[in-house]
């Protein structure tokens, strides 16, 4: 029997009337060494409960796998949100959008064109079923009617701007009962009266996502379910960023002000989000209206808890108004984390990418170039090689574009960049020679998380030919570049163009939180000590990534870019201030 139940009006948790005051905070964006310090500082606010998505794509990177480690361990993160004394809204999809790679789900399901995504599709259940088969049983003790911290689960994910497939909710429902998920089930939809109207299941709770226009929201909420609590699941109190955008911010007092209206009327409210943090390695998602547009690396939302896990005005602003309607810790706000003392990193090893991608990847040879799904690959780079067969200037075309980013590379020469987000499939490149090498090097931005473009192709999209003549044999490395091992022989080269792994070590008295600046690199990845901090680029609005503390070792510790273009400098600095960008308003 679920421990949360409704009225008509509100919630009762174990028979004693509730009001959820939540805020998300997605474990898979926190290192899981500051996962006990993100969940006191939610108490410490005033929320009674907080609300994790579960991403598919991570847990389960193969068909009939199942990854709970490191920063995966949901089951420890539910340990810790309990020892807390928060209570949990559970999101596990199967699809989660959150501005996350492909929506959250696994790319070697979207690969398979003839599935019809989010839908009854029995290739599409099927899956689920299998992946729900092996976590659901894991998560069992977790659940409220166990004595955990889980009150509810919500099913599928803002469906209503998707699609109308009642069958498909009505599976995914019955496959949570199946399964033993006895806590209440609720869906979440835009406050638009069309959305609700397909995105929710008779029987089970209807919430919104909003972030202004309070009392509208909660009409149209309510004119869709006369009876039962209302609740906002993702109050906005702030905004995500792609690159080359201003970077996104709401004031503190016009949240706070939402806020208060919302609680004033009685609402429950989850806070998306309570803190953001980081979209680390290549998970980042992406957006495809007109254009394909990337999602930044900083996840930091605005939040009231910063990226780094310090409050902020609006952490502050919330306290005081969450603590006119319900309890909140008579406890000091914590204090900011300390931070690094500026260092300056030099990077004097250099690990050419051309020459080594072979012992990165092994190739895959074809006679027409493949995709990255095709290949296997999640996430990350191709490298894909073939030769020219004539001397000269002539016109490369990419048929049907490249997914995302690539870098064309003539006998090892840079000769152009073709983006995925400017529509270019095209451009003029000189052989010296007939049989000259041709590279092309393809970055994957970050897999489309919203609307119809889930799962689009990443890497060469098509045919490649040379003044009409189309290219064949190609030889493909796939890079994922989850173990950078093999260039641990990185030596000495003051070379700074072309893609290169750059190494340098620095000296860390005590580890604490700082902040990576790169001014005078172009773009690329971070790593510091094996941990792979995401993605830098001077196109901004981001200018340095968060590094946590936990990444971090007293004494020797190693920092390697992969700079992807030229860098102009062979040092990079660790600040103790964030930059964001210019904000947006």
């Amino acid at each position: 029997m679920s421990a949360l139940t409704t009225t008509a009006d509100g919630f009762t948790l174990r028979g004693e009337p509730f009001r959820i005051i939540s805020g998300a905070l997605h474990y898979f964006r926190v290192h899981p060494g500051q996962w006990a310090d993100r969940l006191r500082k939610a108490r410490l606010m005033g929320l009674n409960t907080v609300e994790t998505y579960v991403p598919w794509n991570l847990h389960q990177p193969a068909p009939g796998t199942l990854d709970l480690e490191g920063l995966l361990d949901l089951p420890r993160y539910l340990r810790l949100a309990q020892e807390e004394g928060l209570h949990v809204l559970l999101r596990p999809g199967p699809y989660i959008c959150a501005e996350w790679d492909g929506g959250g789900l696994p790319a070697w399901l979207t690969s398979d064109r003839d599935i019809r995504l989010r839908s009854s599709d029995p290739r599409f259940t099927d899956a689920i079923d299998g992946y729900f088969d092996l976590l659901l049983p894991e998560l069992a003790p977790f659940m409220a009617a166990a004595g955990g911290p889980v009150i509810a689960v919500q099913v599928e994910n803002e469906y209503g701007a998707y699609g109308n497939d009642a069958a498909y909710l009505k599976h995914l429902e019955q496959g949570l009962r199946r399964r033993g998920v006895e806590e209440l089930l609720f869906t979440c939809d835009q406050a638009d009266p069309a959305h609700l109207e397909a995105g929710s299941i008779p029987g089970v709770l209807a919430t919104g996502t909003f972030g202004g226009k309070i009392g509208q929201s909660l009409e149209r909420l309510r004119a869709h379910q006369p009876q039962g609590p209302l609740m906002c699941t993702e109050f906005w109190i702030g905004w995500f960023d792609h690159w080359g955008e201003p970077h996104h911010v709401r004031s503190a007092d016009d949240a706070a002000a939402s806020l208060e209206t919302l609680l004033a009327a009685g609402a429950s409210v989850n806070i998306y989000m309570f803190h953001g943090g980081t979209n680390f390695a290549f998970t980042n998602g992406a957006n495809h209206d007109h254009a394909y547009s990337p999602v930044v690396t900083s996840y930091d939302y605005d939040a009231p808890l910063a990226e780094s896990g310090d409050p902020s005005p609006k952490y502050h602003a919330f306290r005081e108004v969450i603590a006119r309607h319900a309890p909140v810790p008579d406890e000091p706000v914590p204090a900011p984390s300390p931070k690094l003392p500026p260092t300056t990193v030099t990077l004097d090893r250099r690990t050419p990418l051309l020459d080594r991608a072979g012992e990165l990847g092994v190739p895959v040879h074809s006679r027409e170039p493949l995709t990255m799904e095709a290949m296997g690959l999640r996430a990350g780079f191709v490298l894909y090689r073939t030769t020219l067969p004539t001397a000269g200037d002539g016109v490369l075309h990419f048929t049907h574009g490249v997914g995302d980013r690539a870098q064309v590379f003539v006998d090892g020469a840079p000769a152009g960049v073709l983006e995925h987000e400017h529509h270019q499939e095209s451009l003029t490149v000189r052989a010296p020679r007939a049989g000259a090498r041709l590279d092309v090097l393809v970055e994957n931005m970050g897999g489309v998380n919203y609307g119809p473009r889930i799962g689009d192709d990443k890497g060469l999209l098509g045919p490649v030919s040379f003044d009409g003549v189309v290219l064949r044999e190609w030889d493909a490395h796939p890079l994922a570049l989850n173990d950078l091992a093999p260039l641990a022989d990185a030596t000495p080269d003051a070379t700074r163009a072309g893609p290169a792994f750059h190494h340098g070590t620095f000296h860390v008295d005590t580890p604490a939180d700082t902040f990576l600046a790169l001014p005078g690199w172009t773009k690329g990845q971070a790593w510091i000590n094996g941990f792979n901090l995401g993605r830098y680029w001077n196109r901004g609005p981001q200018r340095t990534l968060y590094v946590p503390a936990p990444a971090l070792r007293a004494g020797a510790n190693e920092l390697v870019l992969l700079e992807l273009d030229a860098t102009v400098t062979s040092r990079a600095l660790l600040t103790d201030t964030p930059d964001l960008g210019v904000e947006k308003i």
